[in-house]
């Protein structure tokens, strides 16, 4: 069954998309009573479909003109977004009040710019969120920051890094950990836009995310090596009190449908087995997605620190994302082993946030 959860996936997603824009192109004309309903039907429509082949095929590209039409098809996503949640709200106003249509045509147009642009304000303010963990076998509070969805692209780059690099050092932390999604294409995959980490006042440790094998993820360790990264490829160091396992972005196991991972590649459960883990040290495991969890707890892991799902990163993709994941956000406990999920600082698609936070994690270990 889940070999067909993309075809699924497609064909309601392109069902709701479809709805969408027969919903908007005869609520504008109801709005600003536009008689010619083929000037509707071409500007939404190709907005869609710009939105989809403007970024995906764009994604990796250099060129100043694809770039641009990268960056306005993913605003364009979030806006659509928006638009048709405002024609909505509008719509539930509408039932209990009795205004002119234009007034509510532009009460959701002016709703819906508000929203994009808060949403976009909101993903550029990085946030600290600091969390205590109690941690077996420690002898002193250890200070970790953990950073993950930089997302380095055709939206940020250098100067959105060295912000990162100047809030972490003045958290005084004793160890970075980065769990992926570093980059989100090839447009700023330079040495040069590596240079802030070179600032960092401590050691850090890196795995990869599924956005950093789009887009060229040994180009990435590579560079990040000669900056003095640590990249862990499915393998343990360690340090001061603390094991440190890292693995690439893998499946759980073979019976878990994981649409970007190497759907025949190795997973957790059998990457876990062949390394030289030490049970009892205090162990953190760094993995760019929350899967796997229950691997991780069988080979004693104290902490799991994840990324990848942005939290949702929108309202209301927010509630899918806790539906789609079992740890969406922030901290949780199995069976022992506990489990942080940052909701990343960077952004996929539109660069917006509404209902979430860009953020970097305080994680201060404490001995239990």
């Amino acid at each position: 069954m889940k070999q067909y959860f993309p075809i699924i996936f497609f064909i309601i997603f392109i069902s709701i998309l479809i709805a969408a824009n027969i919903y908007l192109t005869r609520r504008f004309n109801w709005f600003f009573n536009i008689e010619n309903t083929k000037i509707l039907y071409a500007v939404f429509p190709p907005l869609t479909l710009l939105m989809f082949f403007g970024v995906l095929p764009l994604s990796n590209t250099t060129n100043s003109l694809g770039s641009f039409v990268y960056m306005f098809s993913a605003i364009t996503m979030g806006v659509v977004l928006y638009l048709v949640l405002s024609v909505m709200l509008v719509d539930i106003i509408k039932l209990f009040t009795n205004f002119s249509p234009k007034i509510y045509g532009f009460s959701a147009i002016i709703l819906t710019a508000i929203i994009s642009l808060g949403g976009i304000l909101n993903s550029w303010n990085i946030q600290v969120t600091q969390q205590e963990i109690a941690i077996k076998g420690i002898s002193s509070e250890i200070r970790v920051m953990h950073l993950s969805d930089i997302h380095i692209g055709h939206f940020r780059g250098k100067n959105f890094l060295q912000k990162i690099v100047d809030k972490t050092n003045k958290q005084n932390v004793d160890v970075v950990f980065i769990t992926g999604d570093l980059f989100d294409g090839k447009i700023n995959l330079t040495m040069d836009d590596l240079a802030p980490l070179t600032q960092l006042n401590s050691p850090v440790y890196f795995v990869e995310g599924n956005h950093d094998n789009y887009s060229g993820v040994q180009t990435i360790k590579k560079y990040l090596r000669e900056t003095g990264v640590t990249v862990l490829e499915n393998e343990v160091t360690h340090f001061s009190e603390l094991q440190i396992i890292g693995l690439n972005h893998l499946r759980a196991d073979n019976k878990s449908f994981n649409m970007h991972a190497n759907g025949a590649g190795p997973t957790i459960q059998n990457v876990l087995p062949t390394l030289n883990i030490f049970k009892g040290k205090p162990t953190v495991l760094l993995h760019h997605s929350p899967d796997g969890i229950k691997y991780a707890n069988k080979h004693g892991v104290d902490l799991y620190l994840a990324g990848h799902t942005h939290g949702g990163q929108l309202f209301p993709v927010k509630y899918i994302a806790n539906l789609m994941f079992a740890y969406n956000k922030g901290l949780h406990n199995f069976n022992g082993t506990q489990i942080f999920v940052s909701q990343g600082v960077g952004t996929f698609g539109p660069p917006m946030r509404v209902g979430t936070k860009s953020e970097i994690v305080l994680l201060k270990l404490k001995p239990q």
